[in-house]
């Protein structure tokens, strides 16, 4: 059965050029379950494109690494929280927009990833390189989707009363650690 979310549709001129799937090679395994779970997320909160918030979601649902960052955290049940519910009250609001920070024109005809969580897959790839190479992880992921102030992940974030920009920090520094 194909996915109700189909991948990004073809490069058409004056769009911005196609995003890479989930059985993408620049993908860890970890982060490719990461887009297949953001990816069901979506289909069952009837979303029709995959956003940040679903990807936080599921990096925080899959990926040690990402939960690690937010350890001793004392907001992160109501961050859970957030996202479990986020079909009701505040996620209802989204359904049927498309998450976009206006930076770059908006393609509202392709399916797949909202513009900017196709942004923070892309700036994810590019911190991997940066690395030295190698495919993307989690933590990639994470400090992508938390650098601009516009994302769905920012928002819930920022309602669970957690600063991005100490997620950020965190997630740096983790990545450092790590090397």
């Amino acid at each position: 059965m194909p996915p109700r979310i189909p991948w990004q549709s073809a490069h058409v001129p004056g769009s911005r050029p196609p995003v890479h799937t989930d059985d993408d090679a620049r993908l860890s395994a970890e982060l490719a379950a990461v887009v297949s779970g953001a990816r069901r997320r979506a289909v069952r909160d009837g979303d029709r494109q995959i956003d940040t918030a679903h990807l936080l979601h599921s990096l925080l649902e899959s990926d040690p690494e990402v939960r690690a960052v937010f350890d001793g955290e004392p907001q992160f049940a109501r961050l859970l929280g957030y996202l479990v519910q986020r079909t009701i009250g505040y996620g209802l609001a989204w359904q049927g927009s498309v998450e976009d920070s206006g930076a770059v024109p908006v393609v509202t005809r392709a399916e797949g990833f909202s513009p900017l969580a196709a942004d923070a897959m892309e700036h994810a790839h590019a911190r991997a390189a940066r690395r030295g190479g190698g495919p993307a992880r989690g933590l990639d992921l994470l400090a992508a989707i938390v650098v601009d102030p516009q994302a769905r992940a920012v928002e819930v974030l920022d309602r669970a009363g957690i600063a991005a920009r100490d997620v950020f920090a965190r997630v740096t520094g983790h990545l450092r650690s790590t090397l």
